[in-house]
């Protein structure tokens, strides 16, 4: 059976599975450098994120770690009982819990940060030159793909 030629276009379905892939490569790769060094990818976006802003909501932890509200509350409770977090009461609504990172969490940020580091190095040295340029092409479709629906049907 031939192939069809529609399908194996840089436009067609290989690029988003190469897209997949790629995606799942980085993830393993990254979990792996975060996990020799005691972390995870979701415990370092979570503390990178708190290290960054202060105090969050956990709906603004779950959002930028891309967990579902079960899964985070979990995850941040066994962070607490690591002593990576700590929860708090918002002083300006206090029917709101904050979460925010501990000195032994901003610690382990700091290794953490280092294993990512090596492992965004390796991707570099891979793509050279063209590191910047998808860079920017991920930012672009992220931004593209993150537009509401009505902006997007306006461009």
């Amino acid at each position: 059976m031939a192939a069809d030629p529609e399908r194996s276009t840089p436009d067609g379905d290989e690029s988003l599975r190469l897209l997949s892939l790629v995606e799942r490569s980085v993830t393993q790769r990254l979990d792996e450098a975060l996990r020799a060094h005691g972390g995870g990818i979701d415990q370092w976006r979570i503390l990178s994120l708190l290290v960054e802003r202060g105090g969050c909501p956990m709906n603004v932890v779950a959002d930028h770690a891309m967990l579902l509200a079960p899964k985070l509350s979990k995850l941040v409770d066994r962070m607490v009982s690591a002593n990576l977090v700590l929860r708090r009461t918002d002083e300006h609504d206090r029917r709101r819990v904050l979460i925010a990172a501990t000195t032994r969490g901003r610690a382990a940020l700091a290794a953490w940060d280092g294993a990512s580091a090596t492992v965004q190095q390796e991707f570099r040295d891979i793509l050279g030159p063209d590191a910047a340029l998808l860079d920017d092409l991920l930012r672009r479709l992220s931004h593209g793909l993150t537009r509401s629906p009505a902006a997007a049907q306006r461009s």
